[in-house]
């Protein structure tokens, strides 16, 4: 058994064994862009009585719900001010010391794996769902995710040749901060057909300008993200890529950052606009 499959196991327990637990909660607080989007997309907008400031997606939720802070940084006196009867979060949230206060305040929390695999996904969509009794909602979402991810896998067999990416989060004084292992930024790379050109390192680090143009990457990849500066094409100037192959084709992309690694229902049309914009020439259906 995987450790994801463990994971979701004992979260199922641990909401199932509390005398809180409700089949049909009435005041969700919803902690992950990738939990709201699918508490929206089976039809709980009306439950939700907070998020977090990485839940982009709707638009509306952002403008319209309580927020009790950024994923990582909660104060459980925030979130149980909203007096919610489940909180459902990413594995990312933090403080531990936080996330372990909202696990002794006697409401029931379920604890997310991220889903980055292929396999994980559809069952990332089913624990968010099956905690608030949506099980055939998200057993439809999980199977059309699934079966849209094997399409893609389908077509990204004709890649003869993959691409080598460099995901960089972000640039200070010239030096790059690169995705490896272990990162939403690597397993959407891997889904578009691609390769992590950083793949040889864990989670993200910060790299010299010089170890960036070694990695001699095909294609540079950034995320937009709100109120964070906007980088364009120029970056391809910087001493880091500009000896670089995706220097000289000019192929950097850039894309929403939730739509990208937020994993979630739209998953698999992220991955498809992000190989189509590799792989041009597959000419990709379905790719926005």
């Amino acid at each position: 058994m995987s450790r994801f499959s463990c994971l979701l196991i004992l979260s199922a327990l641990a909401f199932a064994g509390s005398s809180a637990a409700l089949a049909e909660p009435q005041r969700i607080v919803s902690i992950g862009g990738s939990v709201t989007e699918v508490l929206y997309a089976v039809g709980l907008k009306d439950k939700i009585v907070g998020i977090d400031t990485t839940s982009l997606y709707p638009p509306e939720a952002i403008k319209t719900k309580p927020n009790v802070g950024y994923l990582r940084a909660l104060s459980p006196e925030g979130v149980l001010g909203l007096s919610p009867d489940l909180i459902i979060m990413e594995r990312d949230a933090g403080p531990r010391e936080a996330v372990a206060l909202l696990d002794e305040a006697g409401v029931p929390v379920v604890h997310v794996p991220a889903g980055f695999e292929l396999s994980e996904l559809p069952e990332k969509i089913r624990a968010i769902t099956n905690a608030v009794g949506k099980n055939a909602e998200g057993d439809k979402i999980a199977s059309t995710v699934a079966e849209d991810l094997a399409a893609l896998k389908n077509d990204l067999a004709k890649v003869t040749a993959k691409k080598r990416v460099l995901f960089i989060l972000s640039l200070t004084d010239g030096r790059p901060m690169a995705a490896g292992t272990n990162t939403a930024a690597d397993a959407i790379i891997r889904l578009a057909g691609a390769e992590n050109v950083f793949g040889d390192v864990k989670g993200y680090k910060t790299i010299s300008p010089e170890a960036a143009a070694a990695l001699q990457p095909d294609a540079i990849l950034m995320i937009t993200r709100s109120g964070a500066p906007q980088e364009g094409t120029d970056i391809l100037k910087q001493p880091a890529f500009v000896e670089t192959p995706a220097a000289k084709t000019g192929t950097f992309i850039k894309m929403d950052g939730l739509f990208l690694l937020g994993f979630g229902p739209r998953t698999p049309a992220a991955a498809r606009d992000l190989a189509a914009k590799l792989y041009p020439d597959l000419k990709l259906a379905n790719a926005q």
